[in-house]
């Protein structure tokens, strides 16, 4: 009988050594997840775009000197140089108005992004002037709509402030990614980059009959009419469908409302149903304005003197830090991967 009691306290102890343990890194993830979202650790950088691509530039075309005139050349590269950067000072003020904010925008089905961009709109608002532009590399296939909402309403904010936003999409944006890129002064996309999706999708798993053949009850208690219409575990019927397809509707047309008071060209509904197109067919279509990449639009931006500057939100994490979001990341992203790759199927066309 002792050495039962011994075993089976030895085996309570493991259990709540394992239970406490499991506590701690729950908190742990919580508190970092809280953190990023706060962007309370976070770091502005500022990339100088246009410094870097003439250095590289200046690089290259030292490089493809005959090795015997590469001194002479490297002299001659430098007094240019020196008096490039004297220049500026006699410029008049409009040339020197001339800037370009960059900023990049990857989102996932939550927009976990959009508090950051919310901090560097809000900054970018209180340094622009007159002249200048914003440009965002946003890539997105969509998610939440009250998170990719959100996100919208940043960009919303850049225009009424008196910005000019271009937005380039080289890869996707559709659905929410659609409804930030149509916030543009001018929207413009690769050839094959996917765009449009305006449309609203939900998909409910339901256990009901499962639970009933286990003799299993689910009471599901409500005070308002639709408070639920369908649930995960209870039995739906066919008035809670119809309700959640008129919320689905309700929310579409919102989408469309959106899209038009910013596009006010666009037939939408001619496009808002939920279809994609490439580049080259959107153009035609009337959801962009041109087709290129943005390597291409900021490159032409350099070669016209812009200033081009690259501004971000950097999170700097110790140990600690790296551990809970390399934990909670690997959970997110197989998450993320599953839904992507079954919301992918509808991008492939054979």
């Amino acid at each position: 009988m002792s050495e039962w009691l011994a075993d089976y306290g030895l085996f309570l102890a493991k259990t709540a050594t394992l239970v406490i343990a499991l506590g701690v890194v729950l908190g742990l993830l919580a508190l970092g997840r809280r953190k990023r979202e706060s962007g309370s650790d976070a770091t502005l950088e500022i990339s100088e775009l246009d410094e870097r691509f003439a250095k590289r530039r200046r690089q290259l075309s030292l490089a493809a000197e005959p090795r015997h005139r590469r001194r002479a050349v490297a002299k001659a590269m430098r007094r240019t140089l020196k008096a490039e950067r004297k220049a500026p000072r006699q410029q008049d003020s409009a040339s020197a108005a001339s800037r370009v904010w960059v900023l990049d925008f990857e989102g996932d089905l939550k927009a976990t992004g959009t508090s950051a961009l919310a901090e560097l709109v809000t900054l970018l608002i209180g340094e622009a002037r007159e002249g200048d532009e914003v440009v965002m590399r946003l890539q997105s296939g969509g998610g939440l709509v009250h998170s990719y909402g959100l996100a919208a309403a940043q960009l919303d904010r850049l225009r009424d402030a008196g910005l000019s936003l271009t937005v380039c999409v080289d890869k996707v944006a559709a659905s929410g990614g659609y409804m930030m890129a149509c916030c543009a002064n001018r929207l413009i996309a690769a050839p094959f980059a996917v765009i449009g999706s305006i449309g609203v999708v939900a998909q409910i798993p339901n256990f009901h009959r499962l639970l009933k053949k286990n003799d299993v009850d689910v009471e599901l208690l409500t005070a308002g009419r639709y408070k639920r219409t369908l649930t995960v575990l209870g039995e739906n019927d066919e008035a809670g469908r119809e309700k959640f397809r008129e919320d689905l509707e309700s929310t579409h047309e919102l989408f469309k409302h959106y899209v038009q008071a910013r596009r006010p060209t666009l037939d939408i509904e001619q496009v808002a149903t939920g279809e994609i197109w490439y580049g080259s067919e959107a153009l035609g279509a009337g959801l962009i304005d041109a087709i290129g990449t943005s390597d291409a639009y900021l490159a032409d931006k350099l070669d016209a003197r812009s200033r081009v500057l690259k501004v971000s939100l950097k999170t700097r994490r110790g140990m600690l830090g790296r551990f809970t979001k390399s934990a909670e990341g690997s959970v997110e992203r197989g998450l993320d991967r599953m839904i992507e790759r079954v919301d992918d199927l509808r991008w492939q066309r054979r």
